[in-house]
């Protein structure tokens, strides 16, 4: 089981974190990259196909501005993509969001909400867990914490 995050620039390491802390506490094995489908397309190519060798599972890629990345990658490999559009530039993210989820057939990127690493890092692990039970059974049973503290703090009553 093995995923890859990766991302266009230094700069979007805070929110891409986010991913990586959900992976981690889900004991998914990951790999970090910061690659940019426009300024290192060949070391982009090389570093997937490493990857794939490797037993590469599925990719997170976040991306701002025209967020060409995770298409790019989507391109060049056939494992599932989630794109995480990013804030950047002048247009909060929707010129991202608009990027990513607008890929053109027969090559998705699946998406999740602007800046939400952690939502592509749970979905992640939702489509690990077709493949792999141990991960099915770590989601039944956050899904079950998730639920109980949600009941105890909606039990507590809520105060304006």
């Amino acid at each position: 089981m093995k995923v890859a995050i990766i991302y266009g620039s230094k700069s979007d390491q805070g929110t891409m974190k986010k991913a990586a802390d959900v992976l981690r506490d889900f004991g998914v094995p990951f790999s970090s990259h910061i690659l940019s489908a426009h300024r290192v397309p060949e070391l982009l190519k090389e570093t997937l196909e490493r990857l794939e060798a490797e037993g590469l599972d599925l990719v997170i890629a976040g991306a701002g501005l025209a967020a060409h990345l995770p298409g790019v990658i989507a391109s060049m490999t056939i494992v599932p993509v989630i794109g995480v559009p990013l804030t950047s530039g002048g247009l909060g993210g929707l010129d991202a969001l608009f990027s990513v989820v607008q890929m053109p057939k027969p090559i998705p990127v699946a998406t999740v909400g602007v800046d939400n690493a952690a939502n592509a890092a749970y979905l992640a692990c939702e489509i690990l867990a077709l493949r792999y039970p141990e991960m099915k059974e770590k989601i039944l049973a956050f899904r079950k914490r998730m639920k109980a503290d949600f009941a105890a703090e909606s039990a507590q009553g809520a105060e304006l």
